[in-house]
């Protein structure tokens, strides 16, 4: 039963990647963000082509700026761009783990440094880095404590997941098997969900950018100002990443949200432990 739930799902993923590969190219959003929803597909299958659809696909044309502006939608993309390049390094560091025999603690250490790193140095601070004043260092400051929060989350509902299937599917452990990017599917999956509340605090206080709407200079005068203000408020957004608009600093501050995250990562792995030796 579980190859034909698996075989199901690989091609219902194929054909939704297929979907939102070509679908997105005529969508009016920032190039990262269009590779991010390209990978949390890849990821998530059919449940990642459906954020798409409802969360960034434009519904007709120039309606995208205030499509996407909904905070739902801008925490949407806030938490798909974690994932997607977090995913890149935790699958990486998956694939590793079991070439090198890495088991347990040593393979979520390796897990998170490999999933952080990329994260951070290239889906945040490399790619995004012209809303920085187009410093890379400068955004490499500026994106470190959203990235950080972000990722605790996701591995918080990551690590859990996966070394619970694991446990019960051995196969699970050999990247050459369809079982192993079964698990890391779902792991993933269930992170998405675990980080889209600390997602939606960051973006609520301006702490991490959502969604975008970038446009051709030859869409209209009306939908390109949309653009350039949209583009702006996010650019805002990473500029000053400790403040929020009106010049309030978040609440709860932001050292009691990176301790909640550590905690709510701490209870995540405890909790896969638990399961698995139960």
């Amino acid at each position: 039963m579980l190859d034909g739930v698996m075989l199901l799902w690989f091609v219902l993923t194929a054909a939704a990647l297929l979907f939102v590969a070509v679908d997105i190219r005529t969508t009016p959003e920032s190039p990262v963000l269009k590779w991010g929803f390209v990978l949390l597909t890849a990821y998530t299958g059919v449940v990642g082509a459906f954020l798409y659809v409802l969360g960034c696909r434009e519904p007709l044309p120039g309606l995208h700026e205030r499509y996407v502006a909904a905070r739902w939608r801008q925490t949407l993309g806030s938490t798909m761009h974690c994932v997607a390049g977090d995913g890149v390094g935790i699958i990486a560091g998956a694939v590793l783990s079991s070439v090198f025999g890495l088991a347990g603690l040593a393979e979520v250490i390796l897990e998170y440094v490999l999933g952080f790193a990329f994260g951070w140095t290239i889906f945040q601070a490399l790619f995004m880095r012209d809303m920085a004043g187009g410093s890379y260092l400068r955004a490499l400051r500026s994106t470190f404590v959203s990235e950080l929060l972000s990722m605790n989350l996701l591995m918080a509902g990551m690590v859990p997941t996966v070394m619970t299937l694991k446990a019960h599917i051995p196969a699970a452990a050999d990247p050459t098997t369809p079982s192993f990017w079964f698990v890391m599917s779902m792991g993933l999956l269930v992170g998405f969900i675990v980080a889209y509340p600390m997602n939606w605090w960051l973006v609520a206080n301006h702490l991490k950018h959502g969604m975008m709407t970038v446009r051709p200079a030859a869409a209209g005068a009306h939908a390109a100002h949309g653009a350039h203000a949209a583009h702006g408020a996010h650019a805002g957004m990473d500029a000053a990443p400790t403040m929020i608009m009106g010049g309030k600093a978040p609440w709860p501050p932001v050292p009691v949200m990176t301790l909640l995250s550590f905690l709510a990562l701490a209870a995540g792995v405890a909790i896969a432990f638990l399961l698995r030796s139960g």
